[in-house]
């Protein structure tokens, strides 16, 4: 166990803004609505939710009861519940090491074209319409100066620890991201064509519904919690004893779930505002167009059409956008410094600056080869990785680790837990149906 001298989060609404800030990113502002309008809207909608509440969120009190039990990093925690396998549980932790570092490398570029877009946005709302062109075009320059410069801000807020900079970063962020949402999406209400994207966003159409379509929903569903990365392992053993787990977790997962509902409702309407406006977004057989760049295609087409309130408009989202894959990536980055500090002694800065370092190179290799690496390593993480740590995670806790350590550490925040149904339902469905449901779902 560790030290209790160890960082926490000051506050349950501290962790529970950082750990929703997790897991509210690209994911859910740019991937959920992008993976709804590909497939079908509604249908996806559904299933999306119905796999949160059956799979994602008891892997999720899974990964941060494991995480506050081991008061330490991933590989240490594993090791406290899997005391017989070792070697198992620091081959897990390490390989959850490597996943969210590269998850990062992949992340780092796309929330640079974010910042390249807020940018463009911004000059044009001041009339700069020169030097704009540079910042929105593909080009394999701006996209090392901007992922590199997206690093940095990262490195910056995780340097400064638990309670000053996550937390405190979070708990400014999250509030604003929510303000700026409902403001856009109100406003996009207003425009024509809007009423288009909400049929198709809430009105199920069952043709769609295949077990592609599933599998999508349930990798956006751990991609979007932040499941399988090792992230609320590490952020669970910052939380205090106190804290009632299987509480916090619903909160975190509910936030998380509404922030992609809110984004789905802002974005697919969107869409079709941009059509309204002559933007071509769907092919002639009906497939979605650049449904990867729909974000950095369609919506600033859409912006483009309406003059200076759309720069305005287009601004405010491209800075909700970099807030989102901010509170995110801050906790990628500390899954491994975290790591780095309690395992090879190295203090915060130097971690940050090396492990930093070492993940922006990787990047710019990322960026180099950006045609051969860049699909590679978001469906190697994303697709696979993740959903498989997910499920040795869950193996763990369902049949490794001892039931009553696992009952003693919920029942700290939670005295009475024992009597309620929580507990007579989440030991035999981590240990039973999760695996099996993601099982099926991934051989699918």
């Amino acid at each position: 166990m560790a030290s209790s001298s160890r960082s926490q989060f000051s506050s349950r609404f501290g962790f529970i803004m950082a750990a929703a800030g997790s897991a509210v990113g690209l994911g859910n502002v740019w991937g959920f609505p992008t993976q709804a309008a590909s497939n079908g809207g509604a249908v996806f909608l559904i299933v999306y939710l119905c796999m949160v509440f059956l799979l994602a969120y008891p892997m999720l009190v899974a990964e941060m009861t494991i995480g506050r039990y081991g008061q330490s990093n991933a590989i240490r925690s594993f090791r406290a519940g899997w005391p017989k396998g070792q070697l198992g549980a620091i081959l897990l932790g390490v390989v959850g090491l490597v996943v969210v570092s590269l998850i990062l490398s992949f992340y780092a570029i796309v929330a640079g074209w974010l910042m390249g877009s807020f940018a463009d946005s911004g000059m044009n709302l001041f009339g700069i319409h020169d030097h704009t062109h540079w910042l929105t075009t593909f080009s394999t320059s701006r996209n090392l100066i901007l992922m590199v410069t997206f690093m940095l801000l990262t490195m910056y807020v995780v340097r400064n620890g638990v309670a000053d900079g996550i937390e405190k970063w979070s708990t400014r962020l999250m509030p604003l991201l929510f303000i700026l949402f409902f403001v856009l999406t109100a406003y996009i209400f207003t425009q024509d064509g809007a009423m288009e994207g909400l049929k198709m966003y809430l009105i199920p159409d069952l043709s769609h519904l295949t077990p592609e379509l599933c599998v999508s929903a349930m990798g956006q569903a751990f991609f979007s919690l932040s499941l399988g990365v090792c992230v609320m392992t590490t952020y669970g053993s910052y939380l205090k004893k106190d804290a009632n787990i299987p509480k916090t977790a619903a909160q975190v997962a509910l936030i998380d779930t509404g922030v992609a509902f809110t984004a789905g409702l802002m974005v697919l309407p969107a869409m079709f505002v941009a059509k309204q406006n002559g933007v071509q977004i769907f092919s002639d057989t009906g497939a979605l167009l650049n449904s990867d760049t729909l974000v950095f295609d369609v919506l600033p087409a859409m912006f483009n059409t309406m003059g200076i309130v759309g720069a305005l408009v287009g601004a405010i989202f491209f800075l909700l956008m970099i807030i989102a894959a901010l509170t995110s990536s801050i906790s990628m980055l500390e899954v491994p410094v975290s790591c780095a500090t309690e395992e090879l002694k190295l203090s915060r800065n130097k971690a940050v600056l090396f492990i930093g370092g070492l993940i922006t190179l990787v990047s710019a290799i990322v960026v180099v080869n950006f045609s051969d690496l860049f699909g590679l390593v978001v469906t190697f993480t994303t697709v696979y990785s993740q959903p498989i740590i997910a499920l040795l995670i869950t193996l763990i806790v369902g049949w490794i680790w001892n039931r009553n350590q696992i009952l003693g550490e919920l029942k700290q925040g939670c005295p009475d837990i024992e009597q309620g149904w929580f507990w007579k339902i989440w030991p035999w469905y981590v240990r039973v149906v999760c695996p099996i449901l993601m099982l099926l779902v991934f051989f699918a």
